[in-house]
């Protein structure tokens, strides 16, 4: 073998042993981590949007009250902006300042009420549509942007090991359960909460049409081509791939179009997909408590097709299971037939959004100990309690921000909302032009603290120039 050839394949060793063999972080770390992230967000919405306001409005036209200057330039400053206040912070509060969360949470708690008792308290908006769904978009793009940020992340050494992905099980130090521990990282929240923010908003939690088996081969047929066009890619420059996240030839887009395709041919009423998820979740569990599991989570695999990919191929039902609790808790929460348009409706949505969260987080830690621990590997029923719990946790942090302010969309948040699927695609050529190009794992600190902030800013950037022209990439 060259030897070029042999170094380039120990390097890709490397890099996949970095990523594999790890534990995970605690429930509590974690869900201090959420509240500090999306306390940054409304801190943002808070301080920077009056003077972003200033700055657009100089030369702008408004849409749905958000304002959109018709000059590039001033754009250009008002994205920038929204970098330095949520892009960065994000970036700093996941690895440098990491191991401060308990007290970075804390101190930003404290500066995000020190800020609104610094103004007279603005009553609930009356514009209740407008604010709900200025609040789920919100979650939506500042769950995908913390996504972005870390799968780039997780190759430098600077980034916690604890908040890269688990290999099947965790166990720490860190919150004692009959001598077992509740450990899950931030980089395993990806692809769920991706799955469950669209199922939240989708058209079928809306019930504006049936989902028919014709429109689903045509919606998953882009997701179909854009895994097999990762799948190419990857084998071809010999990238690493971690074979126990999914298997040797799945993927997360195959996941996606399998979810929805799978839901196109059991047409449900939203206000029933709740319990076929749960049924079918159970059902799961109990299949892999009684042998399942273990052939999973073991590393032999066979010649055929499903052996090579069981990872990706049976977790689509807890994947599948996610998607249609989420499109019954989308309609009952935001749009069955008992909402209107009132600020009471928006209130008893925040309440029970939160209820929600709490009750969830607590069944978590209760199956997670009596029943099996939370794996992403399998997608079990721990696990899609866990993703539930932390969504509605963040969802509902930005939720409450409407009982104090009016919450202003922010230049990069609406310019993300246009394109969650297309930045996320970019994130991803990003993340492997980067590692092509850099040897992520002797770099610096420093340096991978500058190159992470780079990434973030062109991401910012691009995405922001291509909603300010007006492209917009949906299609799931």
């Amino acid at each position: 073998m060259d030897t070029s050839l042999k170094s380039l394949n120990s390097y890709r060793h490397l890099k996949e042993q970095f990523v594999s063999n790890l534990t995970g972080s605690s429930m509590l770390e974690l869900f201090s981590l959420t509240t500090l992230l999306f306390s940054v967000t409304l801190l943002q919405h808070y301080v920077g949007s009056d003077a972003q306001t200033d700055a657009l409005s100089k030369k702008h036209e408004k849409e749905n009250g958000i304002a959109r200057t018709k000059h590039l330039g001033i754009y250009i400053v008002a994205v920038g902006l929204d970098f330095l206040c949520t892009v960065v912070p994000f970036v700093l509060f996941t690895t440098v300042l990491s191991d401060w969360t308990s007290i970075n949470t804390s101190m930003v708690a404290l500066l995000l009420l020190l800020c609104i008792l610094s103004r007279s308290f603005g009553s609930f908006p009356d514009d209740g549509l407008q604010s709900l769904r200025q609040n789920i978009s919100a979650y939506r793009v500042f769950m995908m942007l913390i996504t972005c940020l870390c799968i780039l992340a997780v190759d430098f050494r600077i980034f916690p090991r604890r908040f890269a992905k688990t290999e099947t099980y965790g166990t720490s130090l860190a919150v004692a359960v009959d001598n077992h521990e509740l450990e899950i990282t931030t980089m395993d929240m990806g692809v769920g909460s991706f799955v469950l923010a669209n199922s939240l908003v989708s058209r079928h939690a809306r019930g504006i049409s049936i989902v028919n088996l014709t429109s689903s081969l045509r919606s998953s047929t882009p997701l179909i081509f854009l895994g097999l066009v990762r799948l190419i890619s990857t084998s071809s420059v010999d990238y690493q791939v971690h074979v126990g996240e999914y298997g040797v030839h799945w993927n997360f887009f195959f996941t996606l179009a399998s979810v929805t395709i799978l839901t196109s041919s059991v047409n449900v009423s939203p206000n029933y997909c709740g319990i076929l998820g749960l049924l079918i979740l159970l059902g799961y569990q109990v299949c892999l408590l009684l042998g399942l599991n273990e052939y999973l989570l073991s590393d032999k695999r066979g010649a055929n097709l499903i052996s090579q990919n069981k990872e990706g191929i049976f977790s689509i039902f807890g994947y599948w299971s996610l998607y249609l609790i989420g499109v019954q808790l989308g309609h009952f929460l935001f749009f069955g037939k008992d909402y209107n348009v009132t600020s009471r409706t928006n209130k008893l949505a925040t309440i029970r959004v939160c209820v929600l969260s709490l009750s969830l987080w607590l069944f978590t830690y209760i199956v997670d100990t009596h029943v099996e621990r939370v794996s992403r590997r399998t997608c079990n029923l721990a696990y899609v309690c866990f993703v539930l719990a932390l969504n509605l946790q963040a969802l509902g942090i930005i939720m409450l921000s409407g009982f104090v302010f009016r919450r202003k969309i922010s230049a990069l948040e609406e310019a993300f909302d246009q394109n969650l699927l297309a930045t996320f695609l970019l994130a991803n050529m990003l993340t492997g032009l980067v590692n092509l190009s850099i040897d992520t794992l002797s770099v610096s600190s420093i340096s991978a603290l500058a190159i992470l902030l780079a990434y973030g800013f062109v991401l910012s950037l691009t995405v922001g120039i291509a909603n300010f022209y007006g492209f917009k990439f949906k299609f799931w």
